[in-house]
């Protein structure tokens, strides 16, 4: 059996992941998923994935660690809660901050600009319609304000925009922390970038942008689960969103499948989220925010020094945490 296999490992990753891998430790590696692949027995003792594998509780028996190469961990956390076996959970929460802050500032600026109408309209050369605004001044909502969220508070106030964070933890003393039903009607860009819990899903819902400015233009690269498509279609359709920026979907495991495979799911959220994807409001990006060069190396070494550290010690240097 193998000491480690990499699923939802992209062309780039898995050549990084190679170049850290010492030649003692023996790995296999895949871009699909879990389920895409549908490996019924485990390939290997340490399974690492991503986000958007479902996790056999079968395997439960099978494996003795799982490894997140994300940030995010509330997936490891729901498979434990399904098992009762002793199995070491690990996740990789420094790599990314700054290529997922940028990302995030790349979707605003872009739907302040309505740079794909503008796009669109060059083979035409016609400019009505496409006058956006400067981000100069605009007041900037960052909700969750940890690693990601604190390097866009630094990018916002970079580029001269009034930054309000909200946070449970106040840790940052260049953060103007407020509260949400204060900051939520004075803020012109909402940018997501908590982390999941069970009391966030669909936090930003339907009656949460009823309460904000009308216009709003809203980001979310943390994680999709916290903005339910199907109420983003109708903030759509009645102009109380009026810019949408998604690198993270409602669904996404099934979503995703969907879209590589070609084929069509009958459900609500998924439904809504291709409508939402042919809007000249909307740009969607396929969970790619941490994709940059520099991040891809950094989580490819993080990664590989999380399993030596399995493999010599039994214990991951960043273990996830228990609920509270």
């Amino acid at each position: 059996m193998l000491d480690v296999y990499f699923y939802e490992a992209f062309e780039e990753e898995e050549q990084a992941l190679k170049n850290y891998l010492p030649p003692r430790i023996s790995a296999g590696f895949t871009w699909k998923t879990i389920q895409e692949q549908n490996d019924m027995i485990a390939p290997a003792k340490i399974i690492s994935i991503r986000t958007q594998c479902h996790l056999p509780v079968e395997w439960a028996g099978q494996v003795d660690a799982i490894l997140s190469r994300s940030t995010g961990f509330d997936h490891l956390q729901r498979f434990r809660s399904n098992v009762n076996e002793p199995i070491a959970l690990g996740y990789i929460p420094l790599y990314c901050s700054r290529a997922v802050a940028e990302q995030a500032m790349l979707l605003w600026m872009s739907l302040l600009r309505k740079l794909p109408r503008q796009i669109q309209q060059f083979r035409t050369f016609e400019r009505d319609g496409v006058t956006g605004w400067e981000c100069q001044n605009k007041k900037l909502l960052v909700v969750g304000v940890g690693n990601i969220g604190s390097e866009i508070v630094k990018i916002g106030q970079g580029l001269g925009m009034q930054v309000m964070g909200v946070d449970l933890i106040q840790k940052y003393s260049f953060v103007d922390y407020y509260s949400i039903p204060q900051a939520r009607t004075e803020a012109d860009i909402i940018v997501c970038a908590m982390n999941l819990t069970a009391q966030n899903r669909n936090y930003f819902n339907y009656d949460f942008f009823k309460s904000c400015k009308f216009g709003i233009i809203f980001v979310n690269i943390a994680r999709g689960e916290m903005s339910p498509s199907v109420d983003l279609l109708k903030l759509i359709n009645e102009g109380y969103i009026s810019g949408l920026g998604m690198d993270v979907y409602n669904k996404e495991s099934e979503l995703a499948v969907a879209l590589r495979s070609g084929k069509e799911i009958d459900d609500p959220e998924i439904q809504s989220t291709l409508e939402l994807a042919s809007k000249e409001n909307v740009i969607f990006t396929p969970h790619n925010a941490f994709n940059s060069a520099e991040a891809v190396v950094r989580k490819a070494e993080q990664s590989i020094k999380q399993i030596q550290s399995f493999l010599e010690s039994g214990q991951f240097l960043w273990s996830v945490p228990l609920e509270k």
